[in-house]
């Protein structure tokens, strides 16, 4: 009696509403609640309904509206039509989910397309609305095309008709066989299942990598990758943001250490022979020939996050006058865990550089 009053409390046009239509007016909300909740966007669900919602339930409402009057199977015409063949049917139960699946197939890209000609763009929350307002649409127009119809001739979804055939087969088997033949289907249909959901809540892992960068602030405050300052001095400090990635499917602690370097460069080498002879050989390297530490940071990072920091890259008086020319490099340096004692490019894990001018205070 309290369900029957609840049930008319709902306006009539939803009361009258068709079980499948219902169906895919709610999958609809449940997909949009799966992308926008807080807690429900980063489970399996959202990629679950989300599969369906693209791939079936557009194509599945502009069927309904293109067909709205009940199929049946093809039959062989018996001699009353003059030119023969199969009668005109509609489209009956089967081809009517084929159908649902190719018109979504088409639809979604064409919603894409239409959406990436307007302001919005192709992004997530435009093309949820665009689809959803599409699916809302054409299931009303379903719904008033079959309410025009007569009741027999209403397309429905014959579900109490499945759930009774089901019931009977699983619990009133004709034989021991088919008894066993519906435990198998039920096991495969458990496990088939059950790996679905499991490749979808445990995806296999992807490339690991860290990446480390440093970017600079342009005019309108956004983080480029130009723009990087070529003079430190002590009166004027430059200012950068390092950046690390993790991208190594677990959480991860780092250690960044930035060194201002005095380098030079060898095109070739010199070296005494036997006999007082000597070699000369070109090896194209640079040596550093002095160093010393800006500043250190640890952090950690979780799996798919980052951590961006703005670092001010400055110089005393002392060092910018041990350190005044133009060979000079500030090295950007990237470990796992703790840095060791004596930081250096060839033991960090990643290494990043900028070439600078140092100019001494006088």
């Amino acid at each position: 009696m309290e369900r029957e009053r609840l049930w008319l409390l709902l306006p009539a046009p939803v009361r009258q509403l068709s079980a499948d239509l219902a169906a895919v007016l709610a999958l609809v909300g449940l997909t949009n609640a799966a992308v926008f909740l807080p807690v429900v966007n980063d489970s399996p669900l959202r990629v679950v309904v989300g599969l369906a919602f693209v791939l079936f339930v557009p194509g599945y409402a502009f069927v309904a509206a293109l067909f709205p009057e009940a199929g049946e199977p093809p039959t062989a015409d018996d001699g009353s039509e003059p030119d023969g063949g199969l009668q005109d049917r509609g489209i009956d139960g089967i081809e009517r989910t084929a159908l649902s699946f190719g018109l979504s197939i088409a639809i979604v890209p064409l919603i894409g397309l239409a959406l990436n000609f307007t302001p919005f763009g192709i992004r997530l929350v435009p093309i949820l609305v665009g689809i959803s307002g599409f699916t809302a649409v054409a299931t009303a127009v379903a719904a008033r095309r079959r309410w025009d119809l007569p009741a027999d001739e209403r397309f429905a979804v014959p579900y109490r008709e499945w759930l009774a055939a089901g019931r009977s087969e699983l619990l009133d088997p004709e034989s021991t066989a088919d008894a066993a033949l519906n435990v198998a289907l039920v096991v495969a249909i458990l496990l088939a299942t059950t790996s679905v959901v499991y490749a979808v809540a445990v995806p296999q892992q992807g490339e690991q990598f860290t990446e480390f960068y440093v970017l600079t602030e342009n005019e309108t405050d956004d983080l480029v990758a130009a723009g990087y300052p070529s003079e430190l001095s002590a009166d004027d400090p430059e200012s950068v943001h390092v950046g690390v990635e993790n991208n190594e499917y677990e959480q991860l602690d780092y250690t960044v250490v930035v060194q201002l370097q005095a380098v030079e460069f060898r095109e070739s080498v010199t070296t005494a022979g036997p006999n007082g002879t000597e070699t000369t050989r070109t090896v194209n390297e640079t040596v550093v020939t002095d160093r010393t530490e800006l500043t250190r940071y640890s952090t950690t990072v979780p799996h798919n996050g980052s951590d961006v920091r703005q670092q001010n890259l400055s110089v005393d008086d002392e060092t910018a006058a041990a350190y005044a020319g133009d060979d000079r490099r500030v090295k950007f340096l990237l470990y796992r865990g703790d840095a060791p004692a004596r930081p250096t490019a060839a033991n960090a894990q990643w290494d990043l550089q900028l070439w600078v001018e140092v100019e001494s205070g006088s």
